[in-house]
Order: structure tokens, then sequence, then C-alpha cells
């Protein structure tokens, strides 16, 4: 059995599941998605009444038990479909908008927002960046005011995964005038509410499947049952949950590249020049050899941080190590990939110029490239 011991056979049957939902239920849809820039709300639904949108959560909260390498299996196998955009959306609920809400929540708060989320009935989003602050957290402008039993909030989000469309977003806020994290909360917050509107969705690159948006909060009141976990501890909790986005997006680079890997290593196959399959030239040959070696190191790597992840550690140097290099590879290894398949890659009806596109956020999105530098270099002791 392959990657013994991270995986078992009912892993290994949960891959197979979802492979084959996924060339099923989203490959053949993927151009018409990409062209409407999003995908039909069902898919949720679809993926809740399965079961896998709560794969390593708890039955208790409407889960399905599985252990933290169910999560990464659904990331990587979900990459595989030929775009970014849908396995973004769908990370976004899985494990990026929710798992604060399990680990930090109420048992009120697991029957309002969790369970819904987990049955793909309410699409959550995640409230972190803000037109003037990124990656500086702490630097973020939201304000959440307490009046009575309820909180005003006033501030803006911005490229904002599931935006449009979604039921409720796990916002960062500030709650005090105390300097960097100290003042920060959580909040869930519904979007009906008044007060809450989408300024525009955003126009992007890549990852068309993908609703992205800037959400406006104009006096949005919330009662005292909403602020999540406890005040002024949100950029721990926030802290906690890039975690594991980080490492989700590690096993979603994974599986991109792999799928690029495969189209190129099958056109290298098929595709003749001077008489014979490009893949007998030595500089294709091994270039491929080199793409494969690339993909199974960052694999080995985000499977061992995923491990220590799984038994409750956080170690974030090696996750920061494990994200910064996977999304990296990917990143190559899809334009090598096009680079083999020439013009024809560089083409709209060949998958992989989409690929090409998607792989370059993951470098931005969930801590960029230069963050990840600056943690494991403080890490090291520098």
């Amino acid at each position: 059995m392959p990657y013994e011991p991270y995986f078992t056979e009912e892993h290994d049957q949960l891959r197979k599941t979802i492979r084959k939902f996924v060339e099923k239920e989203i490959s053949p849809y993927i151009e018409e998605w990409e062209e409407a820039g999003e995908f039909p709300r069902e898919l949720f639904t679809k993926m809740g009444d399965l079961g896998f949108l709560g794969l390593h959560y708890p039955e208790e909260v409407g889960g399905q038990g599985g252990d933290y390498f169910t999560s990464i299996i659904l990331a990587e196998e979900m990459n595989k479909c030929g775009c970014g955009g849908v396995p973004m959306a769908i990370a976004v609920q899985t494990d990026m908008a929710t798992p604060p809400i399990y680990k930090f929540g109420t048992k009120d708060q697991h029957e309002r927002f969790l369970k819904p989320a987990l049955k793909g009935e309410k699409i959550a989003a995640i409230g972190i960046t803000e037109p003037d602050h990124g990656s500086d957290v702490q630097g973020i402008r939201t304000r959440a005011r307490r009046e009575g039993d309820e909180w005003v909030i006033n501030g803006t989000k911005t490229f904002i995964t599931n935006g449009t469309r979604t039921d409720f977003v796990t916002l960062v806020t500030r709650t005090s005038d105390e300097p960097g994290y100290k003042g920060i909360s959580l909040f869930l917050v519904e979007t009906d509410r008044e007060g809450f509107s989408v300024s525009k969705k955003l126009d992007k690159v890549g990852m068309r499947s993908s609703d992205t948006a800037e959400l406006i909060f104009d006096n949005v009141r919330v009662p005292h049952q909403n602020l999540l976990g406890e005040e002024g501890k949100g950029f721990y909790q926030i802290m906690w949950q890039l975690q594991g986005e980080r490492m989700v997006g590690a096993s979603g680079a994974i599986g991109a590249a792999d799928y690029a890997y495969e189209l190129a290593l099958n056109y290298a196959k098929e595709r003749k020049a001077f008489g014979q399959p490009i893949g007998n030239f030595q500089v294709i040959a091994h270039l491929l050899a080199e793409m494969k070696t690339e993909i199974e190191v960052c694999r080995e790597l985000t499977y061992a941080t995923a491990y220590r992840f799984s038994k409750g550690e956080v170690p974030a140097k090696e996750i920061s190590m494990t994200k910064l290099a996977a999304v990296k590879m990917s990143h190559w290894v899809t334009d090598r990939a096009l680079q083999i398949m020439g013009g024809n890659g560089y083409m709209a009806e060949y998958p992989i110029e989409r690929m090409w596109r998607d792989s370059r956020l993951p470098r931005i999105g969930g801590g960029a490239d230069e963050i990840m530098k600056e943690i494991i270099s403080k890490q090291i002791g520098l």
C-alpha cells in the first residue's frame, strides 16, 4: 500500500470515491463554469449530501468522523479536476471558514453555522484581507463596537472567495484600540443582515470558476452570541486557522501538480517531432523525471507535516516550509508542462493554460511566499 503509515485501505477507497465524483460531477463542466465565473450552488449540497464537506469533523457536529488525512485526500483529488477555482471555493468551506467555528465556537454556533455548512446548506466565507491590509493581519481596520447585547461592525474586506453568494462570513475585526494583535476578535456574520453588501465581484487572472468579491459592512448589527471565541483573542485563533489553510493549500498544490504532470507525460508520449515521440528526446525525458521527483519530494514533506498536525502539533516552521515548497513546485511543474506542450499548451482548448494561470494564486493566498520565508527565518533564529 503506498505512503504508509499515513493511509489505510479506507483512505484509498475514499480517494477512489472522490476521484469518481470529480470525474463525473466537476471535470466535464469546468469550461462552462469558468465562462460563467462561478459554479452552481448545488455542488455544495451534492458534496454535503455525500459527506465530503465534513470528512474530518466529528459526527456530533455533522461530520463524518474521519482523521485529518481525509481532508488531505479531498484537497488532492479536487485539484485534479483541471482548474483551481472550484477546489479553492470548496476548501474555504471545509478548511478555512469552518475550522475556527468547530474549535472555538459554542454549541449554538455549531448548530447555526457549522452543521449547515458541512451539509452544504449554507455557503461560508472567511473575511481577513482588506484593501490596505493583506498579510499584515495585525493592521486590519474593520471595527466591531459593542452596544449593549449587540456589536456594530464597519469595514471592508476584499479578495473574498465565495463572497458574492456566501450565507455567512467568519470575520476578523478589531474590537478595541489596543495596538497590534491584542484588540482583534472573530465574529460570525450572516449576510442577510442590514448593512451588509457586495460592492463588486472581482475579475481575476485565474481561478475564474470561483466567485471573489469585495464586501462592505456598514453598521451591521450582530448579537453578542455571534462573537466567535474569546474577545481580544481573535489573532491567535486566526493564526491557528491559517496553519490548516496552508496545509490544505500544500495538499491541493500536490494534486494540481500531479494532474499537470500526467497531461505533460501523456502529451510527450503522443506528440511526434522529427519522426518520433518528443518524450524520446533526452531534454524532455529528463525534464519529466525532474518534475516527478519534485512532486514526490513535496508530497513526502506534506504528508510528514500533516501527520504532526493531525496529532495536535502546530509546527509553524514546517507548515510554512511545506506550503512554500509545494506551491512553488506546483507553479514550476505547471509551467514546465505548458512548455512541453508548446504552442498547444498556450491555447485555451488545452486545460494546461488554465492550470498555469490558476497555479499562480497559491503563491500569494494563505500567506505569500515572502511571508512563509519570514516565518521560517524567525523560526531558525534569524
